[in-house]
């Protein structure tokens, strides 16, 4: 956990070397506090390689009354996003309002309060966009970088840990997607691996423990789409107790 605390900070930290070609986003205390910025920010960083920043004096604004366009409510509170001409704070709004970014708003839970909506009509479901990323190049990368631990298929199924899930194990998963989105901030991942446009470099000081995992956002779709085809692995029913 302190791992996975560490390395959202660093994502989303506006220190010089973290905030370096960053946009600054301005928001209030209960959705700064809420940890809905830490959920959103890295997955459109993941997905434009554009970092948005948490920022109080972001040329970006996000308030809870006009000028602005709603991009998202919170019980009788509506917030609006006030932008500038920056053609990467069009892009985020762009983000927001479509039906990717409003359901990863309405995935976010905070630990009080109500939960967030991006929702302002009548609720219906989306399905989620299949992935767009080459197949094939997916499963040779999954090879080469994650099958140093996980078990990504009948190719080195004698090779992966003991204590990490294979690819079939996590395909099995209801949130797989959002695992493989955000793998690395999740722990160990975020001390060896490195986005390129997302994630901030390493520190010289406190290099990665192991070789690092270098990947670019068109990889990770790659993965994804491979992984969007694996055969989920059967774990069996759930446990009845009486």
């Amino acid at each position: 956990m302190r791992a996975l605390l560490l390395c959202l900070t660093l994502l989303l930290s506006s220190s010089p070397v973290a905030a370096q070609d960053s946009v600054g986003l301005a928001a209030p205390d209960r959705v700064t506090d809420s940890g809905l910025l830490k959920h959103i920010l890295p997955r459109f960083s993941l997905k434009t390689s554009i970092r948005v920043v948490a920022d109080p004096s972001g040329p970006m604004v996000l308030g809870v009354s006009p000028p602005g366009v709603p991009v998202f409510r919170d019980g009788t509170t509506t917030y609006h996003l006030r932008i500038g001409d920056d053609p990467r704070h069009q892009r985020f709004l762009d983000w927001l309002l479509s039906e990717v970014g409003k359901s990863t708003i309405d995935g976010f839970r905070p630990d009080q309060g109500h939960p967030f909506s991006a929702r302002f009509g009548v609720t219906e479901t989306v399905k989620a966009p299949a992935p767009s990323g080459d197949v094939t190049r997916g499963a040779e990368l999954s090879l080469l970088h994650c099958g140093r631990c996980h078990v990504v298929g009948p190719e080195n199924r004698m090779n992966g840990l003991g204590s990490t899930p294979s690819f079939a194990v996590l395909r099995s998963l209801p949130d797989w997607l959002e695992r493989f989105e955000q793998f690395f901030i999740r722990n160990p991942h975020g001390a060896f691996t490195q986005i390129d446009g997302v994630t901030p470099p390493f520190d010289p000081e406190r290099p990665p423990p192991i070789v690092p995992l270098e990947l670019t956002v068109d990889d990770i779709d790659a993965i994804i789409a491979h992984v969007a085809r694996t055969r989920a692995a059967d774990l069996g029913a759930p446990l009845a107790f009486q």
